[in-house]
């Protein structure tokens, strides 16, 4: 890792004794404990509520990653702060981070000096709160990040094949912030400074907490679930659960959800409104050094070298798709950064020392979801759809590409600028979809062919996820028929541009709804496009997902209605099986399927041209996920 040189005014935030010393401060405000390296950059959640709470006038430290097996000395070394302790698991699920679809522990951590895998606990939220609570019983503890957010009601856990209660039911905390933690945070840190205890604030937006029973009195227009217990009796309530869940996770103005847990009460406060353009700009404005703590100098940091060079343009996500947690944790609802607060980060990218004149990724969540909202916001006020484009485009919904076209332009046209890439997720359903109004379908085929001419670093990432037009409608996700007009679109400009570039296409396997024979005729349609296979994966349940809860329970939570899904090691095996159908060790077994399936004619489709045609594509790397 290239070390460089930082100015006097942008400093990292202290991790050591020494540090702090340095600093000339004798006590700490708050003490922040993380899962993940500490990496001064806005795609890391510790450097960001770090950064915010520095500007909030707090003395703010950062403990990455202590150590949980000896003596406890990294949970000691800081003391006790002022105001409470911060825990956070990572800005990935820490079981999605260390495990594969098939339970084993992943080689590499992206998060993780030198990619070690054993630098962090299964499931650090209960494992760091639990330290610092057997240490320091009377400090309060406020826990963060994303394991937490999708835990804060009960929930499916695929590692232990359980249901279990809520994180604040697990962990020794006070208080869970769910979701992008600035606004709560901001209105905490506020009123304890006024002299209130953190056990007080009991009606901050966006947060949960726990109380005995009795103590809560629900009120009009508070959402009562079926209690945990319940739902360990009867999956079919807490299929139920889970559509009043997510119906209210993406509502502009939710209710009050309370769980009962044992003999006490699990109580998740509606969020606030989206961030306002001022409030996201001056979060990613904070004075980031944008470089990983100089204690992991000369050790390779993979998470930090993906996206060094690469601008966040919004955060949330109105896709909605059905395995994807990226709406649960940041909302549906976009929130989008200036110009100005894009091009001065591009500008400070431009000045790095290492920098070549190449952006990696100038996108988000979703790469073209900039500045989209509702047309009429109080139309989307009183909205419960889970997404903005399915089963169709709402007519609501001012998706103009536009700004997003504009913004690209300008970037490019900088100085120190080689070439800008879209290294994100692209909806082409957002790009090819049907529009009434003329200026957006117009605009968006614009944005699609800059896309195509200008942002595409050899290959181009899009996610069909399947072929089987009944799977895609149980993921939310929009039919096939549309990656082919997207294929033929692509084709065409590279072959006006005189480019050659590839469209990487990824997909799924064992989704629920999915069976085998989806995945043979999915390998068919696939190998006529000329495709073989590699940039796959298999499902993975994770909580607060409608496809995790379809997993467990065996029910669409919707309807109620019974969906087959694949469980055992045998049915998922023989799904994924069928993303290799050209490799001759996969042959036989694949062959064996189809007869037991009674379908010769995919036998005679995958198997006729002896030399198994299509290109063969780069292997599937794990995306970071952003915060």
């Amino acid at each position: 890792m290239a070390e460089q040189t930082v100015g006097v005014r942008r400093q990292w935030l202290p991790t050591t004794k020494k540090e702090v010393e340095a600093r000339g401060w004798d006590e700490l405000d708050v003490i922040l404990f993380s899962g993940d390296a500490y990496v001064d950059h806005p795609s890391f959640g510790n450097a960001v509520v770090g950064r915010f709470l520095e500007s909030m006038g707090l003395r703010v430290a950062i403990v990455p990653q202590p150590n949980w097996r000896d003596d406890l000395r990294d949970f000691k070394k800081l003391g006790r702060p002022r105001l409470f302790f911060g825990v956070s698991a990572g800005v990935m699920d820490s079981m999605v981070n260390k495990y594969t679809a098939r339970k084993r522990l992943r080689k590499e951590d992206a998060y993780t000096p030198d990619g070690r895998n054993d630098m962090r606990p299964d499931y650090p939220s209960i494992v760091y709160a639990q330290c610092l609570r057997s240490i320091y019983p009377d400090v309060p503890i406020v826990l963060g990040g994303i394991e937490a957010s999708l835990r804060r009601l009960t929930h499916y856990d695929y590692w232990s094949d359980k249901l279990m209660p809520s994180m604040m039911a697990q962990a020794p905390v006070d208080l869970l912030i769910y979701g992008m933690g600035e606004q709560p945070l901001r209105e905490i840190v506020s009123r304890l400074l006024a002299g209130e205890r953190l056990e007080d604030l009991r009606d901050v937006r966006q947060t949960v907490f726990i109380a005995r029973e009795g103590e809560i009195s629900p009120q009009e227009g508070d959402l009562l679930l079926h209690s945990h217990e319940e739902c360990l009796r009867d999956k079919r309530k807490q299929a139920s659960n889970f559509k009043h869940i997510e119906i209210q996770s993406n509502m502009m103005h939710a209710q009050r959800i309370l769980q009962a847990v044992g003999r006490r009460v699990v109580v998740v406060n509606p969020p606030f409104p989206p961030m306002t353009q001022e409030e996201i700009d001056a979060s990613f404005d904070l004075p980031y050094t944008r470089l990983p703590h100089p204690r992991y100098r000369g050790k390779k940091l993979g998470a930090y070298e993906m996206i060094k060079f690469s601008v966040n343009m919004h955060r949330g996500c109105f896709g909605g798709c059905a395995f994807c947690t990226i709406s649960a944790h940041q909302g549906k609802f976009v929130a989008s950064r200036s110009e100005g607060s894009i091009l001065r980060e591009v500008d400070e990218i431009t000045q790095m020392e290492d920098f070549k004149g190449y952006l990696s990724d100038v996108g988000g969540p979703s790469a073209n979801m900039y500045q989209m909202r509702g047309k009429d916001l109080s139309i989307c006020a009183h909205c419960r759809r889970p997404s903005c484009i399915h089963p169709s485009i709402c007519p609501n919904l001012n998706a103009d590409h536009g700004p997003t076209t504009r913004l690209l332009r300008k970037i490019d046209r900088h100085p120190r600028i080689k070439k800008s890439f879209i290294g994100s997720g692209v909806r082409y359903d957002l790009l090819l979809g049907e529009y009434k109004d003329e200026r957006l379908r117009q605009a968006a085929l614009v944005y699609a062919r800059d896309l195509v001419a200008h942002h595409v670093s050899g290959r181009l990432k899009v996610a069909p996820e399947h072929t089987s037009d009944r799977v895609l409608m149980l993921m939310r996700k929009p039919s096939f028929k549309l990656f082919y007009k997207f294929k033929n679109f692509f084709d065409e400009v590279n072959r006006e541009e005189g480019l050659n570039q590839q469209l990487i296409p990824y997909f799924i396997s064992s989704h629920p709804g999915c069976e085998a024979q989806d995945m043979a005729e999915l390998a068919v349609e696939t190998k006529r496009l000329g495709f073989r296979l590699e940039q796959i994966q298999d499902f993975t349940p994770t909580p607060m997902t409608l496809a995790s809860e379809i997993y467990y329970t065996g029910l669409h939570p919707y309807t109620l209605e019974p969906v087959y899904t694949a469980i055992s090691e045998q049915e998922k095996g023989e799904q994924h099986q069928f993303f290799f159908w050209y490799k001759p060790s996969e042959r036989t077994r694949i062959l064996q399927s189809l007869r037991r399936m009674g379908r010769p004619d995919l036998a005679r489709a995958l198997f006729s041209d002896p030399k198994g045609g299509g290109q063969r594509e780069q292997p599937r790397h794990k995306k970071p996920q952003r915060r």
